[in-house]
């Protein structure tokens, strides 16, 4: 059995979902590094490819939202990406105010998928990097075939890696699977009531990745995900009350908009 790259001790691993998103502008070198700042155990990022074959962390496959311009990523170049402002959106006044620090540039620009790996292997403790692939795309199963290479030059393909990959297609996971067997995979799922049909058919070794909400709501649904051998990495858990009912459920991993406040209850 692979093992889990969790956190196995008496608390959840804090995993910061786009970094410190809540924070600062998602999927910034900006968040990524406040997220380590404040002690997150691990980044998610997703994952899209360009025209020209990089991985890139943007969440939407148009720049509508985050780079404020027309433009779908799957059909521009890394230098058109790395020219445009992806943390401007999330505050938009920040230039009319005196006291605001000076902005770091490059923590503004689109991260690729290679440098995050960076910045977590560059780090002074172990730093896990949860990748979750986006689909449908153009592009299909090159996505995952790109990860697993990116993964491969970093010596992540093999057991004990520091990386996982998720998504919400089971076809997606089963690609890496088979081409990277010892990377941990989570499937994410959006509805509770996918899980009878998912329980039959997803590895005996794979992690489990329901929505908090969804675990609120049907109050079945984490026990019977445990009961059939699966750990959970559940999203996206702000809130005090979502995060004691992780505790009871035992999850594994809690990915965060807010690592910063996480951390803190978990250590109070």
């Amino acid at each position: 059995m692979r093992p889990d790259s969790a956190t196995t001790a008496s608390r959840p691993q804090v995993v910061a979902h786009r970094g410190a998103s809540e924070e600062k502008a998602e999927h910034t070198l900006g968040a990524y590094v406040a997220a380590l700042d404040a002690g997150a155990d691990a980044l998610e990022c997703d994952v899209r490819l360009t025209a020209d074959g990089h991985l890139v962390c943007v969440h939407d496959r148009n720049l509508r939202r985050t780079a404020s311009r027309r433009g779908v990523v799957s059909t521009m170049e890394l230098a058109d990406l790395a020219e445009l402002d992806f943390a401007s959106w999330k505050n938009p006044w920040a230039d009319l105010d005196d006291e605001a620090p000076e902005r770091d540039e490059e923590h503004d620009r689109v991260l690729t998928l290679r440098k995050l790996c960076e910045v977590a292997a560059d780090y002074d403790r172990r730093i896990e990097v949860a990748i979750e692939t986006k689909h449908p795309t153009r592009y299909s199963g090159l996505v995952e075939k790109r990860v697993v290479e990116v993964l491969r030059d970093f010596g992540w393909d093999r057991a004990g890696t520091p990386a996982r990959v998720m998504s919400f297609s089971f076809t997606a996971l089963q690609r890496v699977e088979r081409l990277a067997p010892e990377v941990p995979v989570v499937m994410l799922m959006e509805r509770a009531q996918y899980w009878p049909a998912l329980r039959r058919v997803i590895g005996k070794d794979w992690l489990v990745g329901p929505g908090v909400e969804e675990l609120a709501d049907h109050p079945w649904l984490g026990p019977r995900i445990t009961r059939a051998g699966h750990g959970m990495h559940v999203w996206t858990v702000n809130t005090r009350e979502h995060l004691d009912l992780c505790l009871e459920l035992g999850v594994r991993a809690v990915i965060t908009d807010r690592p910063a406040y996480v951390v803190r209850e978990l250590g109070a």
